[in-house]
Order: structure tokens, then C-alpha cells, then sequence
């Protein structure tokens, strides 16, 4: 299971935890409006939250969009 402290976005200081609230509270649906957002920025720096995650564990911005859905 995937502890929500942890950070998503590291260059923002994101964790999991604030990212899904905010996807929920915002009707976030797919990665392109959530690269897109103002409120809580991620992604817009080193990117590796994109793919493989900070440190290429998998920990990135699509695992909290499908967890978002899925709670």
C-alpha cells in the first residue's frame, strides 16, 4: 500500500495525500488538466512524476489519478 506522505512531486512539495483531495475537489479527470492546473502545480519542473517517478519507483501523477478515481 502506498503511504499518502508521500511526496508525488518533490520540486512542489506534493504528497499524495493533497494531490487526490485536490483532483476530487477539482473534477480533475485526466492528466493534461491536471498539468494544466494553477491551484496546486506539478509536474511543471523535473517531470519525472510523469513517467517513473521521482525515484523510479513508480510513485507518479497517474497512479494518484487512477487512486483519485478510485476512493
Amino acid at each position: 500500500m502506498i503511504d499518502l506522505k508521500t511526496e508525488v512531486c518533490i520540486c512542489n512539495s506534493v504528497t499524495f495525500e493533497e494531490l487526490i483531495k485536490h483532483i476530487k475537489e477539482n473534477n480533475i479527470m485526466t492528466m493534461q488538466e491536471l498539468l494544466e492546473n494553477s491551484v496546486c502545480p506539478v509536474g511543471d519542473k523535473c517531470e519525472s512524476c510523469h513517467d517513473e517517478g521521482y525515484n523510479n519507483d513508480g510513485l507518479n501523477l497517474p497512479l494518484a489519478l487512477s487512486l483519485a478515481k478510485k476512493s
